[in-house]
């Protein structure tokens, strides 16, 4: 969106799920020639934000709320400086974007969106991991689970999602890997595999595998209690499926 004859734009960047070299060349561009960069110092790494240009104001984003937010971007916008608005993973899912667009639309401020590596593309990537089989899983569903945050839609629980069979990715709920695993379990079984990347492509990234009658004690074991990423369904563990049509030898390409 552009408008207004604005001088400025918010660039909202996904900065991709850690390792800096997941960044987008787009967003890498747009992060050098913004004077304003504010980002999520825990979840965006430093060499992401090396890319501002000298001298840039530098904002972590960290603890503040929206108004605070807001604020700096209304005064760079009336200074006609550009804003990399610098997010983790991709900014489609719980990045709280569209809030911030929804008040930067009552303010004329203009924006843009570039999209960025999402975390569980990443913790596939880690896995060596296609997450769609043939004849085993063709859908995956990204969800999570209420903990300090915003609670769940009716009809956006577990329970109800699981009764589907289909793979699940499910964010910001390590805390609630409990619940997880007593919802889950008598829908996909209990030796059905379960995966829990932490941190991935970060170099402290750590893998722990198990099934859903025995992840609880590893996990527990290991540690790991925050940046995780849950996944659950039968095509982490099949070492057997079957052969998809695109490139199957029986396929007629003359049509």
């Amino acid at each position: 969106m552009r408008g207004g004859g604005a001088a400025m734009t918010v660039h909202f960047i996904g900065a991709g799920p850690g390792a800096a070299d997941l960044l987008t060349l787009r967003g890498r561009d747009l992060i050098q020639k913004s004077q304003v960069c504010l980002y999520a110092g825990s979840l965006v790494p430093k060499e992401v934000i090396a890319h501002a240009p000298p001298g840039a104001r530098l904002i972590d984003s960290a603890e503040m709320n929206i108004e605070e937010i807001i604020a700096e971007i209304a005064s760079a916008h009336e200074r006609g400086l550009d804003v990399a608005r610098i997010h983790s993973g991709d900014l489609s899912i719980w990045s709280t974007m569209a809030e911030q667009i929804r008040h930067l639309t009552l303010r004329g401020i203009p924006y843009d969106v570039t999209p960025g590596v999402p975390a569980f593309a990443a913790a596939a990537a880690a896995l060596n991991q296609e997450l769609t089989l043939p004849e085993i899983a063709q859908t995956l569903i990204l969800t999570r689970t209420s903990t300090r945050s915003t609670s769940m839609p009716i009809g956006e629980d577990l329970v109800t999602l699981g009764q589907s069979g289909a793979t699940m990715a499910i964010h910001l709920s390590i805390m609630n890997l409990d619940i997880v695993t007593s919802q889950l379990l008598p829908l996909y079984g209990a030796d059905c595999p379960v995966v829990v990347v932490f941190r991935a492509s970060w170099p402290d990234q750590a893998i722990l595998r198990g099934t859903l009658s025995t992840i609880n004690k590893i996990v527990a074991a290991s540690g790991v209690d925050r940046n995780a990423l849950i996944l659950v369904g039968r095509s982490l563990g099949q070492p057997s499926f079957g052969e998809s049509y695109l490139y199957s030898v029986s396929r007629d390409r003359s049509v």
